[in-house]
Formats: structure tokens, sequence, C-alpha cells
């Protein structure tokens, strides 16, 4: 199945265009956000990666990474768990992988992915090893932070990285796409921001 991306770039008028892409930009970041708080108390099971994701995948990969950076700088400075700033740098920075890469297969993939079982296992591959990636590095720089030997850091992070490894790569699998056809239904055809 083949999904349409925005091309931010293609209104005529420069303020247009730069609207458009903060409205878009703004509507992704509070969707993540507001998935969050709500799945606050369920430890790393979140549906934000999801849709840094598809930001990235429908608007490139600009906006995918900046959705998933401003995702983070909020709910990682307003959060009832505590705030630590390399942690906050290195969970906005990671974050933004999402979008980025979702943005890569959107473009490169001129925002195919294919459809039915094949494409779901893609995006439940892509988000379980998107997952691994960010909790590998984030918890090497909890361990730093924390001054905890980097091995301890890992392994007592196992069952929380599996739990975050497991769900995105279903929500990935499950959500993917109709999520992104839902929401590729609201914006006209084009390409995306590259």
């Amino acid at each position: 199945m083949e999904y349409p991306t925005i091309d931010l770039a293609a209104d005529s008028k420069p303020f247009q265009r730069q609207a458009t892409r903060a409205s878009v930009i703004a509507v992704m970041t509070a969707a993540s956000i507001v998935s969050n708080y709500l799945l606050i108390g369920v430890f790393n099971v979140k549906l934000m990666d999801l849709i840094v994701f598809s930001s990235g995948f429908l608007f490139g990969p600009t906006v995918g990474a900046s959705v998933g950076i401003l995702t983070w700088l909020v709910y990682g400075t307003l959060n009832p768990y505590g705030f630590s700033l390399p942690i906050l740098i290195s969970t906005s920075l990671m974050e933004s992988l999402y979008g980025i890469v979702g943005g890569l297969l959107g473009s490169k993939g001129t925002g195919r992915m294919g459809a039915g079982l094949t494409a779901n296992l893609k995006y439940g591959i892509v988000g379980f090893l998107l997952t691994f990636i960010y909790d590998l590095v984030t918890n090497i720089v909890f361990g730093l932070t924390a001054g905890i030997p980097l091995t301890v850091a890992l392994i007592t992070g196992i069952p929380f990285a599996i739990a975050h490894e497991v769900s995105n790569a279903v929500f990935f699998f499950l959500g993917a796409p109709p999520l992104i056809s839902a929401v590729s239904r609201l914006i006209p055809s084009g390409g995306n921001d590259g």
C-alpha cells in the first residue's frame, strides 16, 4: 500500500510552508506527549515511539526528528519521576532516531513499505531494532550519570528493555499501517520535507 507524504515545500508562499511545518510538528508532538501521560504508570510501554516514527515516515526526517526531540523536552522536563539533564539529552537525541529512520523509509520508499503481513513484519522489526538501540544508549548514559558500572546498568535494565522492545515490536507491527494510513488521509499527496 502506498501512503501519500506531504510536501511541506510545495506551498508557493514561504510563510505558509513554515506555518504548515510548525502545525504538523505541534500536532504530532502533542499526540505523542498526551499518549505518554496516559500511559505514565506503565513503565517502558509507550505509543510515543510509533507516533514519532510515523511523523517522520509521512512528513520527512526533519519533522520526525523535531517531534521526537520536542516530545522528550516536554515529557522529560515535566515528569513526576524526576529530571536529569544528561538523560534528557540522550533520550531526546535517541527519540529523534525514530523520526529520522521513519523519514528515510518514507522518502526512500516513496511512502511505501508494502501491505499485509510482510509490511507489518517490517514495521515490527524496525520498531524492535530502533528500540534496542535506544535502550542500549540510554542505559549506558544512565549508568554513567548515576555512577553505576556499565555492566550493572545494562543487566539491571534488561527487564525494562525487554518490555520496551517487545511492546514496540507489537505496536509497530499492529499500529504503524493503520496510523500512517489514517494520518495520510488527512494530508495532500506529494513528497515529504526530505
